[in-house]
C-alpha cells in the first residue's frame, strides 16, 4: 500500500545544513560527526514572551521537516544543530514519522 506524503518534497525550499551527532566521544575528547549534509526542509518558527521575576524572555523555537528519511542508516535523531537562514539552531528533538508499514514518511527535527 502507498501511503500519502505528508510533507511533500515541493514545499520543502529553505536550503539547511543539518549536522547529527554520534553517541560518545572521539579519541580526541571530541563528539563525533554522524551525519552531516545540505538539505532543503520546510522551516516554522514561533517565538513566546515569558515573565520571570519581573524580568521579560523571549523563547524562540521552530520546526524543520523533511520529506524523506534523509539518515535511513540511524534508527533514531540524536543531538546536533541546524544551520538555516544563517543561524546556528541546537536539535532538541527530533521524530521520524512512521508509517503503519514502518517506513518513514517524514522528519521533524524541533529547534531552538
Amino acid at each position: 500500500m502507498k501511503y500519502p506524503k505528508l510533507v511533500p518534497e515541493s514545499v520543502c525550499r529553505s536550503p539547511c545544513r543539518v549536522i547529527l551527532q554520534a553517541e560518545g566521544i572521539s579519541e580526541d575528547g571530541e563528539r563525533r560527526t554522524a551525519f552531516s549534509a545540505d538539505l532543503k526542509c520546510l522551516f516554522q518558527s514561533s517565538s513566546r514572551r515569558i515573565l520571570k521575576s519581573g524580568q521579560e524572555e523571549i523563547t524562540i523555537s521552530a520546526e524543520a521537516y523533511f520529506s524523506h528519511d534523509f539518515c535511513p542508516e540511524l534508527p533514531e535523531i540524536p543531538d546536533g544543530e541546524i544551520q538555516i537562514f544563517g543561524m546556528k539552531r541546537h536539535i532538541i528533538r527530533g521524530q521520524k514519522a512512521r508509517n503503519p508499514d514502518g517506513t518513514v514518511n517524514y522528519i521533524r527535527l524541533d529547534v531552538i
